[in-house]
C-alpha cells in the first residue's frame, strides 16, 4: 500500500489490533475466494498519450450522442444550447477548484455566487426564499415532500400518474422506511382528475404536482392546490425551468414548495449528470429547509458579507436528529445555471420558451398527419408529447436511429398501458429544416 503514510510498523501494529497476521489474511476473512484475483491483471501494454487519445476517440465516436444527431430526447433531460461564455466562466480556476465555503471569511466570491443563484431561483419560481441547490431535481422533490410532511404531520403524500417514473422510484425510496406512504392517482386523460384526488385527500399531508408533467401536458395546477390547501395539504411542485419563461411560476398558482431539475439552464446532457436540483419555498417554510442556504450579512465594519445560515450542526453530525442529511451542495453546476440565466436573461428565457413551444406544436402536427401515427393526449403541453405510432415504438427508435434521428424514449419502459408511444421532446434548437427532416424520416419507416 505504497500510496498511503503508513510505514510497516504502523499496518504491522494495526492488524495485530484487529487481530490478523497479515493483509492477506484480512482481505481472505472479508473477499470470497472465487471473487479474489489469481495472478496478475490482463493488461496489454502501455502506449504513449497520443496513441491513447486516438483509442479513446475511436470508442467515443461510437456513442451516439446530441452532438452527432438531430435529438429529441426529453424526460428530463433537454438539447438546449449553452452559450460558450458558460463554460469559459466556470472553468476558470477560482470557481472550479474551489473548496467548500465552510469559512466564510476565506470564501465570500463562492457564497456570494451561490447567494446570486438563489436569488434568481427564488424570482423565477415566484417564492420567498431558495437554498442553494440539491443533487438533482429528482432528490429535491424527495427532499420537498418529506419536508411537506413534517410541517403538515400527515404521513401520506399523493402523487400524480404523469410524475416522472425516475422522480417516483427516488420519492418511494425516501419514503420507504420512514413511514410516509405514497399514493398515486390515476391519470386516463393524461393529467390529474381532480375528482379521483379527492377521494384520496383523506390523510394526506403532501399532494405533488409536476408542471409540465412527464407526459408534457399542462396539469389543472390552480384547481388541484385549492383543493390540496382546503383538505390541509401542503402542494410540491416540480417544474421544468426553460417552462417559466412562458407559464405561471409555482408561486402564483399555488404551490408551497417548488422543486426542479436544472440541466435544461446550461448543463450539458452528460449521460444524465451531473445535474441541478432546485429548490424553493414560501417564508413560513424556510426553517424547514433542507441543503445548504447563503444569506447576507453585515460586518463589524458595516460591510455587506455573505455566510452560511439557518443550518444546524445535526444536519452534518448527528444525522439521526437532522431534518435532512443533505449538508452539500452541487455549486459548480449550480454556478453554470446562474451564469447561463444572466447570459439568458428575462426576455432571453421567454424567447427560448416560446420558440420551444411552438416549434414543438408545428411537429406534433406534422407528425399526427402520418398514417396510423397521433398524438396520444389531446390536452395542451409546453414542449414534449407523446406520439403513438402503428407498430413496435422500440424498432420505430432504432430505424429512426439509423437515420441519424435520436427520438424520445419508449414509454412502455415504465407505463405498459401506453404500449406503442414515444416522448417527443422539442427545444430551441431544433429548425424548420430539421422538423420536417424527422417527419420525412418517420413517414418512410411507417408508409
Amino acid at each position: 500500500m505504497d500510496y498511503t503514510s503508513h510505514t510497516d510498523a504502523d499496518i504491522q501494529y494495526m492488524l495485530k489490533v484487529i487481530g490478523v497476521e497479515s493483509i492477506d489474511e484480512l482481505i481472505a476473512s472479508s473477499v470470497p475466494n472465487d471473487l479474489r484475483l489469481k495472478g496478475k491483471l490482463d493488461l496489454p501494454d502501455g502506449e504513449s498519450e497520443s496513441a491513447l487519445m486516438r483509442s479513446f476517440s475511436r470508442l467515443a465516436n461510437e456513442n451516439d450522442s446530441n452532438a452527432n444527431t438531430l435529438c429529441f430526447m426529453g424526460g428530463g433531460s433537454y438539447d438546449h444550447y449553452a452559450p460558450a461564455a458558460v463554460a469559459n466562466i466556470v472553468g476558470r480556476s477560482e470557481y472550479a477548484t474551489a473548496y467548500t465555503p465552510y469559512q466564510a471569511e476565506v470564501a465570500q466570491g463562492t457564497l456570494q455566487t451561490i447567494y446570486e443563484f438563489q436569488t434568481l431561483i427564488a424570482r423565477m419560481m415566484s417564492m420567498d426564499a431558495a437554498n442553494a441547490s440539491h443533487y438533482d431535481g429528482a432528490t429535491a422533490l424527495a427532499e420537498a415532500v418529506l419536508m411537506a410532511a413534517r410541517k403538515s404531520r400527515k404521513p401520506k403524500a399523493i402523487i400524480p400518474a404523469g410524475l416522472n417514473p425516475n422522480y417516483k422510484a427516488v420519492l418511494e425510496t425516501y419514503c420507504h422506511n420512514i413511514g410516509v406512504e405514497v399514493v398515486s392517482l390515476s391519470s386516463p386523460n393524461g393529467v390529474i382528475d381532480t375528482e379521483d384526488m379527492k377521494n384520496h385527500l383523506d390523510g394526506a399531508g403532501v399532494l405533488v404536482i409536476q408542471q409540465p408533467n412527464f407526459y408534457g401536458l399542462m396539469e389543472p395546477a390552480e384547481e388541484a392546490s385549492s383543493i390540496a390547501h382546503e383538505a390541509g395539504a401542503v402542494v410540491v411542485s416540480s417544474s421544468n425551468p426553460i417552462s417559466l419563461g412562458l407559464l405561471k411560476p409555482p408561486g402564483e398558482w399555488g404551490a408551497d414548495i417548488a422543486t426542479g431539475e436544472g440541466q435544461s439552464l446550461g448543463i450539458p446532457m452528460s449521460y444524465g449528470g451531473p445535474y441541478l436540483g432546485l429548490f424553493a419555498v414560501k417564508k413560513s417554510f424556510l426553517r424547514q429547509m433542507p441543503g445548504r442556504l447563503v444569506a447576507r450579512a453585515k460586518d463589524k465594519n458595516d460591510k455587506d458579507g455573505f455566510v452560511l445560515t439557518l443550518q444546524t450542526r445535526e444536519q452534518h453530525i448527528r444525522r439521526e436528529k437532522a431534518t435532512s442529511n443533505i449538508c452539500t451542495n452541487q455549486a459548480l453546476i449550480a454556478l453554470s445555471a446562474l451564469v447561463y440565466l444572466c447570459l439568458l436573461g428575462r426576455n432571453g428565457l421567454r424567447r427560448m420558451a416560446l420558440d420551444s413551444y411552438r416549434r414543438a406544436h408545428y411537429l406534433s402536427l406534422e407528425l399526427g398527419k402520418l398514417p396510423g401515427c397521433s398524438i396520444k393526449f389531446k390536452g395542451e403541453f409546453f414542449n414534449e408529447f407523446l406520439l403513438e405510432l402503428p407498430d413496435s415504438a422500440n424498432e420505430i427508435q432504432s430505424e429512426l436511429l439509423k437515420k441519424n434521428i435520436m427520438a424520445g424514449p419508449v414509454m412502455n419502459r415504465w407505463f405498459p398501458e401506453l404500449g406503442n408511444s414515444l416522448l417527443i421532446a422539442v427545444t430551441e434548437r431544433r429548425n424548420r429544416k430539421e422538423l420536417d427532416e424527422f417527419v420525412t424520416a418517420l413517414k418512410e419507416i411507417v408508409m
